[in-house]
């Protein structure tokens, strides 16, 4: 996706180059992306593209370029050893400068528009605290940054909004230095402070051995909450939803479906694990066995809706009659004509304007009741008895415990 441009450094010692990556239509906020110890790699231009689908102009410049200009590593014994001696000889103070000249390099950027943020992995997590310190950015973002403790004097200059975010056992980032950071910014109301329960060291890298997925997934919600709030741009996600929605039920229209998403999206019925990842297997599963798969009757009675940043989760009512196999809710069983209505919950996650992924949930226990091939007696399952106390919450609770009469009475407290 992305260019090269050449930068100016601002001490006249020479100039940089940097990766850009720009949005889907050309114009965004801009970001600074600053880089780990291996370079401008291909993991940092491929989260510039990233970014860049958020709605962004990215820029990760070369900061190794006065030690040796177009540094790129990969993750082999060899190459780290070599990424951590350029990480010794690096000079953080001339690094910063060079960040600065990116910033203005991106705020005359012909495609940008709005605000410019910082964001930084690793060394570039140090970075970015330092950038927010010490530059004009709207805000910034440090993933796990490597000694940030011996900067913290600088804290008190950060004004804008910034997000760390650590590992719960990373040894670069120990917890005595992440302690030290955090109370340098006591009683400020710009920062705040995340750690991930179970992880080390450059767990949002997707090519690392300690890459948590769940870890980094939240960890990039909360990132570009912070940059949708401060820098923009705002999507309506609602009406992308909704009108994703429309073709799916209304239209049937598998193109038109497809084409509110990402170019590589997926879907997860998670009961059935029914869906497709990717494209080609998600427009197949679209076209043959989910939208013209629902019986004619199919509704949905939306009951709540949040929206997030990144996402939104809506809750509703699945309403149809069997009266024809649904391969992704019933693959195999052959219709029942009975009714069902089953609370089903969608998460829906969004990449800039378009649909990324979904997660759909339901209880399958419940529906197998309503169609007559479960047996719910002595099991802790119920039929459309779920849907309809969804809605009405006066109706009885705890039927399915047999307990529940012997705490009648019972003192509580």
């Amino acid at each position: 996706m992305g260019e090269r441009v050449t930068i100016a450094a601002t001490d006249g010692s020479g100039s940089f180059r940097a990766y850009v990556a720009r949005p889907p239509h050309g114009s965004g906020p801009g970001i600074v992306l600053a880089q780990e110890i291996f370079g401008v790699n291909e993991y940092v231009r491929r989260t510039a593209d990233r970014l860049a689908e958020e709605g962004y102009v990215v820029y990760a410049p070369d900061l190794f370029w006065r030690i040796e200009p177009g540094i790129d590593l990969g993750y082999s014994p060899e190459e780290w050893q070599r990424a951590f001696g350029l990480f010794g000889t690096f000079d953080v103070d001339r690094g910063i400068d060079d960040i600065a000249a990116t910033v203005a390099a991106v705020r005359a950027d012909p495609g940008q528009a709005g605000g410019v943020g910082c964001v930084g992995y690793c060394l570039g997590g140090t970075l970015a605290m330092l950038t927010a310190a010490r530059t004009d950015v709207e805000c910034a973002v440090s993933y796990y940054g490597v000694g940030l403790e011996a900067h913290v004097d600088e804290a008190a200059s950060i004004t804008c909004p910034i997000v760390f975010h650590f590992a719960e056992h990373d040894s670069f980032a120990p917890q005595e230095a992440r302690d030290a950071v955090q109370a340098a910014f006591a009683g400020s109301t710009n920062a705040s402070f995340h750690t991930y329960p179970g992880c080390d060291h450059a767990f949002a890298r997707d090519e690392g051995e300690h890459f948590d997925k769940a870890a980094a997934a939240l960890a990039y919600e909360r990132t570009i909450g912070l940059f949708r709030r401060v820098l923009g741009p705002t999507y309506d996600l609602v009406a992308l939803w909704d009108q994703h929605c429309y073709h799916e039920f209304a239209t049937r229209n598998v193109p038109d479906t497809m084409a509110t998403m990402v170019a590589e999206p997926y879907v997860n019925h998670i009961p059935t694990m029914t869906g497709g990842v990717g494209a080609e297997q998600l427009a197949r599963f679209y076209q043959w066995h989910f939208v013209n798969a629902n019986p004619p009757d199919t509704k949905l009675i939306p009951l709540s809706r949040t929206v997030g940043a990144t996402s939104l989760v809506d809750e509703m009512l699945f309403c149809f009659t069997h009266t024809s196999e649904i391969d992704w809710m019933l693959p195999g069983v052959a219709p029942t004509g009975r009714y069902v209505e089953i609370p089903l919950v969608a998460i829906v996650n969004f990449r800039g304007e378009k649909l990324y992924h979904e997660h759909i949930y339901w209880d399958q226990a419940s529906v197998l009741v309503q169609i007559g091939v479960l047996d719910p007696t002595g099991l802790p399952v119920a039929g459309i008895e779920t849907a309809r106390k969804l809605v009405d919450e006066s109706l009885p609770s705890n039927t399915l415990m047999a307990a529940w009469s012997s705490s009648e009475g019972k003192p509580v407290g």
